[in-house]
């Protein structure tokens, strides 16, 4: 079978999502993937077996009593198996863990047949440690320990990443494992969109098993909190000759997402509420390519109206305010940046731009720092980010406006959240401070913003064809 019968089959198996908004999309009748090259690694190291294999923990809508979970089995695991039980001290788990079953998918890639299963635990009791396992047809996976949220507002700490993409798994891995070295119990990660490349270098369903790879048994015992990027969906045309883009079939499987999200895009959208802080994940692909900003923006608008958690962060890939590419993000920047300041939201976290920038005033960095140094109000604060190797170089812009950026560079965030402030650090690859700031509320509701004194050393940029450590600068133009 070759790549589009494989594909194809795959549509069939288990369907390729279209956005419901999708512009003229039931006059032009169904849409067709135009198959995805790529080369498959050697002796098919990915392919399914009989033990369980990228498994991924999310939260659910209200993560102090709900989860999900999802997996990969062969063919031969007929049902969705798992066993949950209350964390204990002792070894025999099994004893006081009790069966469940979920649903399952399948899936034919250059890989072969897989089944994908998921997961959604409920009635979990709040900030209590469990254990699951999930079932192959040759063995149970190891166990997985997890802690629901706390019912009420308590500080925790989350990770950022911004895209992977490409390299995943020799050059991406080392900056996700070193986050989570350097981080004591991280409650969450967040990913920015663009985790997989689809339609670049290797076939899509090895880039998956690569990124479930990197983040290993972490993503399997911390949530993920993930945004859709324009690589998690794949081109197709109509049968006029129209193009269009499709939710590949991967995401809905490897995820098991709360399905609370705007209208029409619920596969890629939703909220979660974690001890105090509302992070709420957009699709920028299906707003900016097929008709689906409309619902997102009343959907946007309707959660900050009534928000009653201390924090709010935005997640979404294609940035408002880029450092790369020439122009900001017209459509985006119209209809969301004007909520994001009247709803008073405080993050907005994003990829896309395979550059870092921290911008908090569209007037430039020099009127950001004299609101800095008197003390005005500030916000919301603007970041993007890169987690992989694939590097653009930065715009004109970025002289000028962000308050801190760099190029050729790999990075990860942190962000701890107390009560009335939130501190921002970026690291690099290898655990050094780059760039961060504290972001403190007033008694008004009104914030300042504080660079961290750490914060020295002049930006990482490249100097004609040499990166800022010395070696080729790989960072390109992106028109």
């Amino acid at each position: 079978m070759g790549t589009s019968q494989r594909l194809l089959a795959a549509v069939a198996l288990i369907g390729l999502v279209v956005p419901t908004t999708l512009h003229a999309a039931a006059a032009r009748g169904t849409a067709t993937p135009v198959p995805m090259t790529g080369t498959p690694a050697a002796g098919k190291p990915f392919a399914a077996t009989g033990y369980p294999d990228r498994v991924v923990l999310t939260p659910g809508a209200d993560p102090a009593t709900q989860m999900g979970i999802a997996w990969r089995t062969d063919m031969r695991q007929r049902g969705s198996e798992a066993e949950v039980a209350p964390a204990i001290d002792g070894p025999n788990i099994a004893h006081v863990a009790r069966a469940m079953t979920g649903t399952s998918a399948d899936i034919s890639t250059e890989n072969g047949d897989a089944r994908y299963h998921q997961l959604r635990l409920t009635g979990l009791k709040p900030d209590t440690p469990y254990l699951y396992r999930v079932r192959g047809a040759d063995g149970w996976s190891e166990w997985f320990q997890f802690r629901t949220a706390a019912a009420t507002f308590r500080p925790f700490s989350f990770l950022y990443f911004g895209d992977t993409q490409n390299e995943i798994l020799s050059v991406s891995a080392r900056v996700i494992r070193q986050a989570f070295q350097a981080t004591a119990a991280p409650a969450l990660s967040i990913h920015a969109g663009d985790l997989v490349a689809q339609r670049e270098e290797k076939v899509h369903d090895d880039e998956w098993g690569e990124w479930t790879a990197a983040g290993g048994h972490h993503y399997a015992s911390i949530p993920q909190i993930p945004a859709a990027g324009n690589h998690e969906y794949v081109d197709a045309t109509f049968a006029d000759g129209a193009e269009t883009r499709l939710l590949g079939p991967h995401w809905p499987l490897s995820f098991a997402l709360p399905g609370n999200g705007a209208d029409g895009v619920k596969e890629t959208t939703y909220s979660v509420d974690y001890q105090g802080v509302r992070f709420i994940v957009l699709d920028g692909t299906a707003a900016l390519d097929l008709g689906a900003i409309e619902a997102q923006t009343r959907w946007l608008d309707g959660l900050l109206a009534d928000n009653p958690n201390r924090w709010t962060v935005a997640l979404f890939h294609q940035p408002i305010f880029t450092c790369a590419r020439p122009n900001d993000t017209a459509a985006l920047k119209a209809a969301w940046k004007p909520i994001f300041e009247k709803r008073n939201i405080d993050l907005v976290l994003q990829g896309h731009d395979h550059c870092y920038s921290r911008l908090t005033s569209e007037a430039g960095k020099a009127a950001s720092a004299q609101a800095q140094a008197l003390g005005k109000t500030q916000g919301p604060v603007y970041i993007v980010s890169v987690t992989g190797a694939k590097m653009y170089g930065l715009n004109d812009r970025s002289k000028t406006q962000p308050d801190r950026v760099a190029e050729d560079t790999e990075l990860y965030q942190r962000i701890d959240v107390e009560a009335d402030r939130l501190v921002f650090q970026a690291f690099t690859a290898t655990g050094r401070l780059y760039d961060g700031f504290e972001l403190t509320r007033r008694r008004d509701g009104t914030k300042q913003i504080k660079t961290l004194p750490g914060v020295t050393g002049p930006e990482r940029r490249c100097s004609g064809l040499t990166g800022p450590d010395g070696a080729p600068c790989v960072a390109r133009a992106k028109d």
